[in-house]
């Protein structure tokens, strides 16, 4: 196969098969991975492929007494995950992939590392979840404690850490705040670990809260962050304070909150609702449906 047979299979996935972006170019970078992983031939016109465009659609978030109903249906370490997510815009990732040594309970301060496009930045501590927070690490502290003494204790560390400080991985500021509840062994290194808590343990309990609050939206963990972004422009906060707590490279992405909020060209009044329901004295009509 060559440039026309993969420009006609691209082609025919949208107009036939009628896939969404996403779809389509998880087809294009599969064809690419063959191409040059597998068969190790590198055709310049894959690299002009025209790759689709995934839309921008508005962001769905919760109300606040929609975040309580959601809240008062989750217990343990999955609600105080979603209390982070709410009350510092995480992303579920960033969250699950704290360490100990990010969170900072005296300038009510956490360091997100290697967030989205492997970049850091500070976070909010929330006042709500301090006590709990620090309940929680005090758990997880005596559970390590436990670990090391069975001779496990290891985490995973980031890029060649491992290498530089082959003992850092059993300290506990490297640990994570939410770790797993199994230890694995690495087959590499025979060590012991801890993987951090999977998301689909947060996502799972989120969803199931959000239907027994019978919320009529579609909620995942995302949801909190979009409903930290909006409210924090309700109470009046500006759109750079937002974009450098949300971590957006571009303050265009973070824009797209101020449409949620009705502001721009949801602010404009419909002359309708000045003329017809005001000047003409309108009134519903009161029929059988």
């Amino acid at each position: 196969m060559g440039a026309s047979e993969v420009r006609a299979f691209v082609t025919h996935l949208a107009d036939a098969r009628e896939v969404s972006a996403s779809t389509q170019n998880q087809a294009v970078a599969a064809v690419v991975f063959l191409y040059r992983e597998v068969l190790r031939r590198d055709f310049p016109w894959l690299r002009d492929l025209v790759r689709a465009k995934r839309k921008r659609s508005l962001p769905v978030y919760l109300t606040r007494p929609e975040v309580r109903q959601v809240f008062d249906r989750m217990d343990g370490t999955p609600r105080l995950i979603a209390m982070l997510l709410y009350g510092a815009g995480f992303r579920l990732l960033e969250c699950v992939r704290l360490r100990v040594k990010d969170v900072d309970f005296a300038v009510n301060q956490i360091t997100v590392r290697s967030g989205k496009g492997r970049k850091d930045r500070m976070a909010l501590l929330p006042q709500v979840v301090k006590d709990a927070l620090a309940a929680h690490l005090l758990r997880v502290r005596r559970q390590h404690q436990r670990d090391l003494q069975r001779g496990a204790g290891w985490v995973e560390m980031p890029d060649a850490l491992g290498r530089k400080f082959p003992n850092a991985g059993r300290e506990w500021i490297w640990q994570w705040v939410f770790p797993a509840t199994r230890v694995y062994r690495e087959e590499r290194t025979g060590e012991r670990r801890r993987h951090h808590l999977h998301q689909t343990v947060v996502q799972r309990a989120v969803r199931n809260a959000a239907l027994q609050a019978g919320i009529p939206k579609r909620v995942t963990c995302h949801t909190f962050r979009h409903s930290f972004a909006t409210h924090l422009l309700e109470d009046g906060y500006d759109i750079r304070t937002l974009q450098e707590l949300l971590g957006h490279s571009d303050v265009s992405t973070t824009m797209i909150y101020t449409h949620v909020l009705n502001r721009g060209w949801g602010a404009v009044k419909s002359p309708a609702d000045t003329v017809l329901m005001q000047g003409l004295g309108y009134e519903p009509r009161r029929g059988r449906d």
